[in-house]
């Protein structure tokens, strides 16, 4: 057992930590975007053609607007992609989108138990380096007191 052992082990929990921090961050977008999603469905699924609504137009600032008709709802794809639906396919788009951002969610979430679990069998590695060390220490002690008496 070494030192040297004992840093690597140490670096390579670092980085680990890094990522799980920027997988969790990860989520966090995802699930941000998953809550625009469910407020946009929200939005879709109550609001009907003459219905007066905010619409942002950047830097903070909403204007008032009318809805001209319901069934003209713009969905973005992805890809820079969007289409034109009528109100019932705007919202199967965004349900289809949600279920999308449900699975990269838990697919984040599996790397992020992954990392977390080889965490755990590192953090486990340099317990044991670091007894070992505690043990040969105590083992030269002894040894040299033995000699001195």
């Amino acid at each position: 057992m070494s030192q040297q052992q004992l840093q690597q082990l140490s670096q390579e929990l670092q980085e680990i930590q890094e990522q799980i921090e920027a997988l969790q961050n990860n989520v966090e977008g995802l699930q941000t975007e998953k809550s625009e999603v469910d407020e946009a469905i929200d939005a879709l699924e109550t609001l009907e053609t003459g219905s007066t609504v905010q619409v942002p137009i950047g830097g903070g600032a909403y204007l008032r607007a009318t809805v001209e008709d319901i069934d003209e709802a713009i969905v973005e794809l992805g890809a820079d992609y969007a289409a034109e639906f009528e109100q019932d396919g705007a919202v199967e788009a965004l349900e289809s989108k949600k279920e999308n951002l449900d699975g990269q969610i838990s697919e984040v979430n599996e790397q992020i138990a992954e990392l977390e679990s080889e965490s755990a069998e590192l953090e486990q590695q340099a317990q044991q380096l670091q007894q070992q060390a505690m043990q040969q220490q105590m083992q030269q002690l002894g040894q040299e007191q033995g000699l001195d008496e």
